[in-house]
């Protein structure tokens, strides 16, 4: 049989015509082709992998929870399946976090498998980094080659948001696995029309929105389209296909939904970020339409910043995604990729419509990822409620795709002046946009900055002349460009992994002028950071520390709760730790890090441990605190049930006054936690009141109201520098006040 050897003029290598075969020989198999793979592909294919997994798992445990917010969900549902059933915040059930619980769901298992620390909850994120590298590396390879995926698994490696949020307990690393696996199957389905993929990609998207509600649905409108259009087959099957797609997507996506709509309210936990209860309208509002219009019931820091001048999330536009606050997070190869999805385009423009041919396939990638990159770029720029930066991790799979499918194609044509001359000027504008980006940071390897500049110019010059000068100095040109083009993100990813990043927002790689990030954050569009909250990459009060108190000392102690296993700590994984550090700093550092402070946790003492774990097993809920970060602080802490009032903002109506009362009459709550010593602890005093109910929303005059009945009825202790409130020891001695 001849060996198949694709022609080298071929842009799509892997795709190209196979050389005939002899008479009478069977035809090519899977098998064959795999043999015909280049020797360097799976060394360097495997390389790829454990570098990724090197980079996301180096230092991981110096974040300690990174966000306590999921950290204490995840320790209420390696304890009790009811709570990780609905996501919510406490073994206890009182309210769930703001979003469904696919994303705890790993990490919640890891902890129930190998005990409560910081490598036990990351190390799941990690590995979803590892698997997105996998799934990207194969959606590209199947078109473009083994260099194109290469090069594409390396460019999403190295994105810095990408490093931050793959080492982060967020639901954005499930989100972006997720996704970049529906894209991955919406192109298998293009290539013949298979049924099978898209109901597969249906199915994906379904998770992804369990994951993180509506942003889910964001790119399904270019894959529909595309797949509409260019699918290889008859009209009325490609829209039966879409139908059964959309099926597989609901049931997904809605069983857990129709769950709980339909379970008796009154004894699941509150959904957390709603103010009626309502999973839909937490899915439609906060978490829906709100992002977009900004009008975000119960939300903190929103709306227009005083003066007029813009959205308190920062200002929206087209520019937005190169801003000082997000510019060093994902755009250093943006403006390449849009490059290179333009060129993408022409270069295949005249190819079939349909995908049963090579380059009508890859024109359906391009479509496919850039599709996905611009629907999700606008939205990012334009929207008006609440927006954090490492929100653009999702984009980080489609700008890989779009440079490693882009640089591939120019690289097979780059004999013709058009190809040369826009590989070049690619390659110089990467070099000058990560020149700028390099310059916004005071300080930050000023060396860098310079050398990438003149390494990336005389790497174009090669491109540009490569065809007269050979083939192996134009080699060595790409190798220099892409030494300078993946310079500066490789900076930032090392400067990433090499520092704690904890709390509810959190930016990747060094301060920026006039941004956040690094050793010196700003915080809500600009502002300045609270007084005294700690920076990224500074030392935390809060963070954990090997031998501070901190999360459950080999497991609960009292009460009949599960002991963890791998003794002190629950250091179940190698480097596991101790602390219950959440936020940004915590002792006197520590503000909380945002409006109210409730964007961040609070340093807990020993004596603070000590009080919430005595005779814990007699109660519901060891005690309740105004705000989801200072309950978790606590909960991670002692390793009891802390009762989070108002859920993540404060602001939540759960629960009433009335059902607080009726909790503490039937004895189901030890302690309120108040306003601490103002050198130390959360910072709670400046909120008013015990408990530092913010007010403002529906659900503050709740917690306030809860936090002032307190106050009036129950004598405080300060314990560890926090203010207690027995809950069993009412003022009047006598029985609890209603």
């Amino acid at each position: 049989m001849t060996t198949a050897v694709p022609p080298m003029d071929s842009p799509f290598p892997e795709r190209a015509p196979a050389a005939p075969t002899a008479p009478g020989a069977p035809p090519a198999t899977a098998s064959a082709a795999a043999a015909g793979r280049p020797r360097w592909e799976r060394p360097a294919y495997v390389a790829l992998l454990l570098a990724t997994a090197v980079l996301l798992l180096w230092n991981l445990g110096a974040s300690g929870y990174a966000n306590s917010f999921y950290s204490a969900a995840v320790q209420a549902g390696s304890e009790s399946w009811k709570a990780f059933s609905f996501g919510s915040s406490d073994a206890g059930n009182s309210i769930t976090v703001d979003k469904p619980p696919a994303a705890l769901w790993p990490m919640a298992l890891s902890v129930r498998l190998f005990g409560l620390g910081s490598w036990q909850i990351l190390v799941p994120q990690a590995l979803m980094g590892v698997g997105t590298t996998a799934v990207l590396y194969a959606a590209v390879r199947r078109h473009f080659g083994p260099a194109a995926a290469l090069l594409s698994g390396t460019v999403f490696a190295l994105t810095p948001v990408a490093a931050l949020m793959f080492r982060f307990n967020n639901p954005d690393a499930l989100l972006t696995l997720l996704l970049t696996v529906t894209v991955y199957c919406v192109l298998r389905a293009l290539d013949g029309a298979r049924t099978k993929w898209l109901v597969w990609a249906g199915v994906a998207v379904g998770f992804a929105f369990l994951t993180k509600t509506l942003q889910a649905f964001v790119i399904l409108p270019p894959l529909a389209v595309v797949y509409a259009v260019c699918a290889p087959t008859r009209l009325r099957r490609r829209l039966g296909q879409l139908l059964l797609a959309g099926a597989a997507m609901v049931v997904a996506g809605g069983w857990w939904v129709a769950i709980v709509e339909l379970w008796p309210a009154s004894s699941r936990p509150y959904i957390g970020g709603s103010q009626t209860n309502s999973f839909l309208e937490l899915t439609l509002g906060y978490n829906g339409l709100g992002r977009i219009n900004g009008n975000e019931t119960g939300s903190v820091g929103g709306g227009s910043r005083p003066g007029g001048g813009g959205p308190g999330w920062g200002e929206t536009g087209i520019d937005r995604l190169f801003s000082a606050n997000t510019g060093g997070q994902i755009s250093w190869l943006l403006p390449a990729a849009l490059v290179m999805l333009v060129t993408g385009l022409v270069v295949t423009w005249r190819a079939r419509r349909a995908t049963d041919s090579l380059e009508g396939m890859a024109r359906a990638a391009f479509l496919v990822w850039g599709g996905a990159l611009l629907i999700t770029a606008l939205v990012f720029s334009y929207m008006q409620g609440i927006f954090h930066e490492y929100y653009t991790v999702a984009l980080a799979p489609y700008v890989a795709a779009l440079v490693g499918m882009g640089v591939a194609l120019l690289w097979e044509e780059r004999g013709g002046k058009a190809a040369a001359l826009t590989l070049s000027g690619t390659l110089a504008l990467t070099a000058w946009w990560s020149y700028v980006l390099l310059g916004r940071s005071s300080g930050y390897l000023p060396w860098l900055r310079w050398t990438v500049l003149v390494a990336g110019l005389a790497a174009a010059a090669g491109l540009l002349f490569g065809a007269r000068l050979g083939r192996r100095s134009a080699l060595g040109a790409a190798a220099l460009g892409l030494a300078a083009a993946l310079a500066g993100p490789l900076a930032y990813c090392l400067t990433t992994v090499d520092s704690a990043r904890s709390g509810s927002i959190v930016t990747a790689g060094p301060a920026v002028s006039g941004g956040r990030g690094g050793m010196g954050m700003r915080m809500f569009g600009g502002g300045e950071l609270p007084p005294g909250a700690v920076p990224q990459g500074m030392p935390q009060q809060g963070a954990p520390q090997q031998g501070q108190q901190g999360g459950p000392q080999g497991g609960g102690p009292q009460g009949g709760r599960r002991q963890f296993p791998g003794g002190q700590g629950g250091q179940g994984f190698p480097g596991g730790r101790n602390g219950g550090g959440t936020a940004r700093g915590g002792g006197q550092n520590s503000a909380g890090g945002g409006p109210g402070g409730l964007l961040g946790g609070t340093k807990v003492g020993t004596e603070a441990t000590a009080a919430l774990r005595k005779d814990a097993g007699e109660y519901t809920w060891a005690a309740a605190a105004v705000g989801a970060q200072n309950a978790a602080s606590y909960q991670l802490a002692s390793g009891e049930p802390v009762m989070p009032i108002g859920g993540f903002n404060g602001s939540d109506p759960s629960p009433t006054l009335a059902r607080f009362q009726e909790y503490v009459r039937t004895g189901k709550i030890h302690y309120f936690i108040g306003e601490g010593d103002r050198s130390g602890g959360e910072g709670q005093a400046a909120r008013g009141g015990p408990g530092g109910g913010p007010g403002g929303g529906p659900g503050g005059g709740t917690s306030s109201a809860i936090a002032s009945w307190v106050k009036a009825n129950y004598r405080s202790v300060t314990v560890g520098g926090a203010t207690f409130y027995d809950l069993t020891v009412p003022l009047n001695g006598t029985s609890a006040p209603s």
